[in-house]
């Protein structure tokens, strides 16, 4: 493999020293950019484009051709794993993902399978080899997967969901049931960032997109315990380097020192969290990514700067902080305004790392 040129987020989340703050965003391949739009309108659907393997590199490579980004983010999607397991996952314009087959009692959990990610998902495997192999050493790549309970909550709903009645109910009325569904997802998580890591991938995160929505009881039993057996089993040195971990609880800043105690690298922050806040509570124990409001995207240059100052500011001197969104950026926001940003990280941060 090529040697790799921009060290500076893997360094960040390692907590060695770097020259600036490193940057990348959530979602930082999508349909704020019309490159984007013109390339999966060239695939034909959603799921098409995630599984070829060139035009999801093409993809993953475009906003890197605008911004000076510190890392790129393998193009894919969460639910490929409930996917794999045969759940029937289709898109509706307007209406986000949804399974054909949801997992509605125990004999339904009891019937899917753990997928093989290096049969089952050799598209997301071959995108991830490719990419890295386009790259040519640039910047890392982030592989990724969602949260078994993140996954749960779409393959019981049957989709996205506002209440998440399913599978509260579930949780509540029959445990066993959901303990094994999540029994099944962290081990096909596991195997699926393993095979990203041995595709090529540099470091790796888990979006816990819903974690937030249990109460910190339910949020240990049902999330945060399986996360940790998924960061436990992560083969993380890879020809003598560390691919680093990061877990990513949107809503989770009451539980950032459980989270931190499970032996991942860092820590996301979404935007309800003040960063300095979270360093005080555990940046001695991992580096932290975040944590900008996405929302800021859509004011006036000047106070995109302003607001990147004040989380630099509020972090304060020294390694440790990838900077980053508190969530994925919205498909509105003028990539001008997300130009602006990023640039303002690169120009405001290095001051943060002269020792």
């Amino acid at each position: 493999m090529t040697e790799l040129k921009n060290r500076r987020y893997l360094d960040a989340l390692l907590k060695k020293p770097v020259d600036r703050t490193p940057i990348w965003m959530m979602r930082q391949a999508g349909r704020y950019l019309p490159e984007y739009r013109a390339t999966r309108s060239q695939a034909g659907d959603f799921m098409s484009l995630c599984k070829n393997t060139e035009l999801a590199c093409e993809v993953t490579l475009q906003p890197l051709r605008r911004y000076p980004l510190d890392a790129a983010i393998l193009f894919s999607d969460i639910l490929t794993i409930p996917d794999a397991m045969g759940l029937g996952l289709y898109f509706e314009t307007g209406e986000g993902p949804k399974f054909e087959r949801p997992i509605n009692c125990h004999a339904d959990v009891e019937a899917i399978k753990v997928p093989d990610s290096a049969k089952d998902l050799k598209y997301v495997m071959d995108a991830v080899s490719t990419i890295r192999r386009e790259l040519k050493g640039q910047v890392p790549l982030i592989g990724f997967s969602g949260s078994p309970w993140t996954l749960a909550t779409y393959m019981v709903e049957g989709g996205s969901s506002k209440t998440f009645a399913k599978i509260k109910r579930m949780a509540f009325e029959a445990p066993q049931t959901l303990h094994l569904l999540l029994s099944k997802l962290a081990e096909s998580v596991t195997d699926y960032l393993n095979a990203q890591i041995d595709a090529g991938a540099q470091a790796v995160q888990i979006f816990d997109t819903w974690g937030g929505v249990l109460t910190p009881r339910d949020y240990r039993e049902f999330s945060l315990d399986y996360m940790e057996k998924i960061v436990s089993g992560l083969n993380t040195n890879k020809n003598g380097e560390k691919v680093p971990v990061i877990l990513f609880t949107k809503g989770g800043g009451l539980w950032l020192e459980n989270i931190a105690a499970t032996g991942c690298d860092g820590v996301g922050l979404d935007w309800t969290i003040d960063i300095g806040e979270a360093r005080r509570r555990i940046g001695d124990k991992v580096a932290l990514q975040g944590n900008m409001d996405p929302a800021i995207l859509y004011a006036p240059p000047e106070r995109i700067r302003q607001e990147v100052s004040t989380i630099l500011d509020s972090y304060g001197q020294g390694t440790g902080h990838v900077f980053n969104l508190g969530h994925g950026i919205t498909p509105e926001v003028d990539p001008e305004h997300a130009g602006v940003f990023i640039n303002a990280v690169t120009e405001l941060s290095p001051k943060y790392h002269q020792s």
